[in-house]
């Protein structure tokens, strides 16, 4: 965990040795980290410098470690003055960067970024720089990182980004993928479901985007990276137009229906949301590891609950018994 400090694995593991007794020379250390001496001397000899240990007055052989209040405090300040020297050259450089999108030509409007690698890479940085915002289109298919690999959307999300997320509907025949889906709305993500995506999207602060492509099954992965453009206003002006058209995603925190005044049993919560997204009978199953006869029989009681005779009766029930 200290290597956020600048401490590499063996001055970690020769400081927190160091800690836990009064002193040590490189041979008592070498022997506690089963190591060379050489190794154990060049990792003292490093805490030194860094401030993290100092010669013993018992003989200058022997180290005894500084305090970590102390210590480690200061190598804290002194990343943190450096993170801040950092961001004022990434601003300067991005005022540098912003000048020259005026004088972009039609074909620096768009990057082309190839290989798998290299489109994840993109991924997770563009969601890493997100400060606002981040929509996206979400295929059944993957192209770049399942939703339920994706740590760089927690990271966002946790820092406070807002995300506004497609996805279409046959994506919930992937097993697992319901319970991604459920997490990101308790994260606070707003979630709305299609029946079917035009592409894969990722929007940055309506600043970039991320095309992801695919050359065809089992193809070359690729992606195009959209600058400020009447391009980049296009993918915006989609996005928006599909956001409206679709059914949200409104499964609710502790099993109930988002909204719900009188609430709903768990199980006909998640039921009744994954329907509401336009999901089969079987789909919902599946999600759910249920029969279709149990996820048909609890709509048919929830029907029975507000006196529908149809599903179409029990979709405004529930509108206006609050569950949606």
């Amino acid at each position: 965990m200290l290597d956020v400090l600048g401490l590499d694995d063996s001055e970690e593991l020769a400081y927190r040795a160091l800690v836990e007794v009064p002193s040590y020379d490189a041979v008592e250390l070498a022997s506690r980290l089963t190591c060379h001496p050489v190794e154990a001397a060049r990792a003292l000899s490093s805490l030194e410098t860094l401030g993290l240990a100092a010669r013993s007055s018992s003989g200058t052989d022997r180290y005894v470690a500084s305090p970590p209040s102390v210590a480690l405090a200061a190598l804290a300040v002194q990343r943190e003055e450096e993170l801040r020297r950092a961001q004022r050259e990434i601003e300067s450089l991005a005022e540098v960067y912003r000048g020259t999108d005026t004088e972009r030509s039609i074909s620096d409007v768009v990057d082309v970024v190839r290989g798998a690698n290299a489109v994840g890479q993109r991924f997770a940085q563009l969601q890493m720089s997100a400060r606002e915002e981040v929509l996206g289109f979400v295929k059944a298919d993957i192209a770049v990182v399942p939703p339920e690999d994706n740590k760089e959307e927690d990271a966002a999300v946790t820092r406070g980004v807002r995300y506004r997320v497609m996805i279409e509907r046959s994506a919930f025949d992937r097993p697992g993928f319901f319970a991604a889906a459920s997490d990101s709305l308790n994260a606070g993500e707003e979630v709305r479901v299609v029946q079917e995506l035009p592409l894969r999207l990722l929007i940055v602060d309506r600043r970039i985007a991320l095309v992801p492509l695919l050359s065809g099954p089992g193809g070359a992965i690729g992606a195009l990276i959209v600058h400020s453009s009447g391009m980049l206003d296009a993918l915006l002006a989609l996005f928006e137009r599909v956001w409206r058209d679709g059914l949200p995603l409104v499964l609710g925190t502790n099993g109930m229906v988002e909204g719900s005044s009188d609430g709903l049993p768990e199980l006909d919560a998640k039921i009744f949301g994954l329907l509401l997204a336009g999901l089969t009978d079987q789909a919902v199953a599946n999600q759910l590891n249920l029969s279709m006869r149990t996820v048909q029989r609890r709509v048919r009681a929830l029907m029975d609950l507000v006196s529908a005779d149809t599903r179409l009766q029990l979709g405004f029930h529930a509108a206006r018994r609050g569950w949606i």
